[in-house]
């Protein structure tokens, strides 16, 4: 009898035993799983802070919603590193553009009309729902507005540093909402060297840069477009006053002005193939008078007409939007 007890209480305890190592075992594993689902949410935060620029152009520290599923793009450069980064799935509405390269976009209808990269459709853009917008310059002054819709990342090529490093640093914020930041460098492979390639063959040489618009022929300088061909390409631009501003349409000159400072090479942007001016003269009709036609840069065909204008005016600091702008000179001047 006393060993019939013995072996019912030994049964017992072990029964008892084992239950307690299968809740502590439960209680071990639900440890171990809420862990990982801590270390999950650890590596998906719910934003991001980024670097950008206010409506006054100053950089500031802005949070955004990380991993945003609703993008509105009113900035062909932004445009531009979204699709170069696979992100263009979360654009639900955008600015017009005539850029070949991002048609498909323009063409979709699921993605909403918002105006113009100068002119933003309020409504469209409030009714689109968007998590995030992406604006350049032409759109600042309106900054403020488009932050009660939502938070609003501006981004612009700073000329201090250079189109190239621009390129890489506003592509990295971009990056940053998807968590993609080690894509960009891949992105950006070859750009340095290109560079360097162009600046060998620009070294000693001198250049004036201009831009035709309205019938006018405008100089640019080292502090807006085509500043890369100064800055970091190296060609000596002496059209300019380093006390002039020409950031944003370049100044109006003579060609008796050109003539008198006697470039080897002219850069010529063409504003209003680029924005599709309906009767407009083109650059080439505008540039090769009689006082440019008796010049050494004409005969020697050093008069060099940026073949992709809409890139050059829209789409500067963006990552196809670079590749070809340096193969608009490259074809020009290495081949």
């Amino acid at each position: 009898m006393r060993k019939k007890v013995l072996t019912a209480m030994f049964v017992m305890t072990a029964v008892l035993w084992a239950a307690g190592c299968s809740k502590a075992g439960r209680e071990e594993t639900g440890g171990l799983r809420n862990q990982e689902e801590n270390s999950f949410s650890e590596t998906e935060p719910e934003t991001v802070t980024i670097t950008s620029l206010n409506g006054s152009k100053e950089e500031i520290l802005l949070e955004v919603p990380y991993d945003p599923k609703r993008i509105a793009v009113l900035d062909m450069a932004s445009l531009d590193i979204l699709n170069c980064l696979g992100a263009g799935d979360r654009i639900v509405g955008m600015a017009s553009t005539s850029l070949d390269y991002l048609q498909d976009y323009a063409e979709k209808e699921e993605i909403a009309a918002l105006g113009t990269i100068k002119e933003a459709d309020m409504e469209a853009v409030m009714a689109c729902e968007p998590e995030v917008i992406l604006i350049g310059g032409r759109l600042a002054s309106v900054y403020d507005e488009l932050s009660q819709i939502a938070p609003v990342i501006y981004l612009a090529v700073d000329t201090e540093i250079g189109v190239v490093e621009s390129v890489r640093n506003n592509a990295a914020a971009i990056a940053s909402l998807f968590g993609k930041e080690e894509e960009v460098e891949d992105l950006m492979e070859g750009f340095d060297q290109r560079i360097q390639t162009l600046a060998e063959f620009a070294s000693g040489k001198t250049a004036i840069v201009g831009m035709c618009t309205s019938g006018s022929f405008n100089i640019l300088g080292k502090d807006g477009r085509c500043s890369i061909i100064s800055n970091e390409i190296g060609f000596d631009n002496v059209g300019i006053d380093s006390e002039t501003d020409t950031s944003t349409h370049g100044n109006e000159a003579s060609f008796e002005f050109v003539v008198e400072k006697n470039p080897e090479y002219m850069f010529v942007l063409d504003r209003d193939a680029a924005i599709h001016r309906e009767g407009a003269e083109l650059a080439q009709e505008i540039v090769e008078n009689e006082l440019i036609t008796d010049m050494d840069v004409y005969q020697k065909g050093n008069i060099v007409y940026l073949a992709h204008p809409a890139v050059w005016y829209t789409a500067e600091g963006g990552i196809e939007a670079l590749d070809i702008m340096l193969q608009d000179l490259e074809s020009q001047l290495l081949h």
